[in-house]
Formats: C-alpha cells, sequence, structure tokens
C-alpha cells in the first residue's frame, strides 16, 4: 500500500483521472482537491459546507453531494465528523466546472422537502444520477431520508426510494440495471432491479420498494460508500473494523480487505486496466493507493482509456 498523501482535511469522494491525478473532497475543508502524482495538493473549487460525494457527469463537470457540514471532533492525529454543524448550511447538489472552478447549485430540495445530508452519486449511461441523502444527526434526533435520482441539466428530480437507514454509498451494475445502497448503521447493502432511468422494478412490499439484501459477513461494523468492480463485486468502504468489504449479488461469500484507518470511508478504481484501488482513510487524513485483485468497472463519463 502506498500512502499518496497524509495531508487532507477527512477526504472522501475519490475519482481517479485520466492524468493520474485523484480529485477528491475534504469535507472538513469544505472543498473539491486535485491529488498529484507526487502527493500535491490543489484546490479546485472553494464550495463550503460539507463536500461529501464527487463523481464527473456529463461535460466533464464534477458532481457533488453537499451535505451542509459537520461540527468536528479533533483527536492527537485524528479527526473525525460530530453532528451538524452550528453553522449548518444546508444540504444540496452542487455543479463544478473543473476548468475555472465555478460551482452552482443544482438542487436544493424536492417537492417542497429540503435535502438534509446528500452524500454520495453515480451516473447511469443516460445522463441521469442516483444519490443518497444520508441527513443529519442532532443531539436528540435525526433525519428521515432516502434515494433520489436527477437529471445533470438541473430540469428533473425525484425521491424514488423512501425511508432507508441513513443510506451512503451507491453503485450501479454494469448494465445499468441494478442499483447498489449501502446503509450505514445497519451495515446492510441493498440492491434494486432497474427497469429504466430512475425506475425501479420491484413493487413497495413488505421490504423497501423491491430491493432485497445482499449477502453480507459477520461483524460489527457500519458501512460508507463504495464502489463496484469489473467481476459484479460491490466494494464497500466500511467503519469499525475499518477496511473494504465486497459483497457479491449474486450470493458469493463476502471478502474483507483490513486497512489502517476506523474510518475508511471510499475507494475507487484508476491506473492501468482499473486495476489500482484508491482508498480514503479519512480519520487520518490519508489518500492511498494498492493494486486491487480485479479490475474496477468503467464509471460513465470518465473515460481512463
Amino acid at each position: 500500500m502506498q500512502v499518496v498523501t497524509d495531508q487532507l482535511q477527512f477526504p472522501e469522494g475519490p475519482i481517479a483521472m485520466p492524468d493520474g491525478s485523484v480529485i477528491v473532497v475534504e469535507i472538513a475543508r469544505g472543498t473539491l482537491s486535485r491529488v498529484d502524482r507526487d502527493g500535491s495538493i490543489d484546490v479546485v473549487s472553494d464550495v463550503g459546507g460539507g463536500p461529501n460525494g464527487a463523481a464527473i457527469g456529463p461535460n466533464g463537470d464534477c458532481f457533488i453531494c453537499n451535505n451542509g457540514g459537520f461540527n468536528w471532533i479533533r483527536r492527537p492525529g485524528r479527526t473525525f465528523p460530530g453532528d451538524q454543524a452550528d453553522d449548518y448550511s444546508g444540504g444540496r447538489i452542487e455543479r463544478v466546472d473543473m476548468q475555472s472552478g465555478r460551482s452552482e447549485i443544482l438542487y436544493e430540495a424536492v417537492d417542497g422537502v429540503r435535502l438534509c445530508g446528500p452524500n454520495d452519486l453515480v451516473f447511469d449511461d443516460t445522463g441521469g444520477f442516483w444519490f443518497t441523502d444520508h441527513g443529519k444527526n442532532r443531539p436528540r434526533e435525526r433525519d428521515r431520508t432516502g434515494v433520489f435520482y436527477a437529471k445533470a441539466d438541473g430540469s428533473h428530480i425525484e425521491e424514488v426510494i423512501f425511508p432507508l437507514e441513513a443510506p451512503n454509498g451507491i453503485g450501479l451494475s454494469a448494465g445499468n440495471d441494478e442499483l447498489y445502497i449501502a446503509e450505514t448503521p445497519t451495515g446492510r447493502l441493498w440492491a434494486y432491479p432497474l427497469k429504466g432511468p430512475g425506475q425501479l422494478t420491484g413493487e413497495r412490499l413488505d421490504r423497501p420498494d423491491g430491493g432485497r439484501v445482499v449477502k453480507g459477513r459477520n461483524a460489527y461494523f457500519m458501512f460508507d460508500s463504495l464502489a463496484v468492480d469489473s467481476d459484479g463485486g460491490v466494494c464497500v468502504a466500511t467503519l469499525i473494523d475499518g477496511g473494504i468489504t465486497t459483497l457479491y449479488p449474486d450470493g458469493r461469500e463476502p471478502k474483507f480487505v483490513p486497512m489502517p484507518d476506523r474510518l475508511t470511508t471510499n475507494i475507487c478504481f484508476g491506473g492501468e486496466d482499473l486495476k489500482t484501488a484508491y482508498v480514503t482513510l479519512s480519520s487520518t487524513g490519508q489518500l492511498v493507493a494498492m493494486d486491487w485483485d480485479v479490475p474496477g468497472l468503467p464509471l460513465n463519463y470518465l473515460n481512463l482509456n
């Protein structure tokens, strides 16, 4: 494992770029940042609040889930997110021009209901994107939230799944015909068959909208964000015991790769043949790189060839 840098301020949302750099959000700094091969860090855009998940969309713009900010808990050598920030600025989806760094807010509400803490997003092959709203915690309460589908041009947004328990990571299968959602406190991964852009195949029965729980492992942990590999595995960053859990929607046994930070928060794939995994170790401010056993699944709108 190579430490690319250990100077980030609670990194998340890694995107491996064609030039070998990695785009991340620094939640505690409020920025979208670029980490170059030599570990140097440049701010692309100072968006404020709590930029959380990021993805490249149509026209090469970067789309950000902004959770509005946390209060931070500082310990020697480590940083931890706390409750909703005292200066909480509201949840929103933002679009950043990667050349100028200019950001604009695309969505702040759905049918009059404000977004609370958007967390992670993924683009399908039609130019729309799915995103989770993790919600915010306050000393005596927390938000009930769900999963949304929106268009990149700001023209349409809808809530498709409600409620889930603090939904976090989100991804799509190779054929864009199945949606994967990780819940943080339950440590569950849900799989939802899709019949079209923004449309679930299942009906709402005794579980949310026909989704099924993917076979997991027995331990105490929480789930964060995720990436999908080319073998059909869903690689979920895992909190508490710290690592990457790979779960298989086809029922294969899960795998676990431990990492040296209890707050392992995200993973993406890049490098030659997408066989390099970039992992954010957030409490220690690290972005690390390591060889992965199978290639990652190419993302829509991000050409690494």
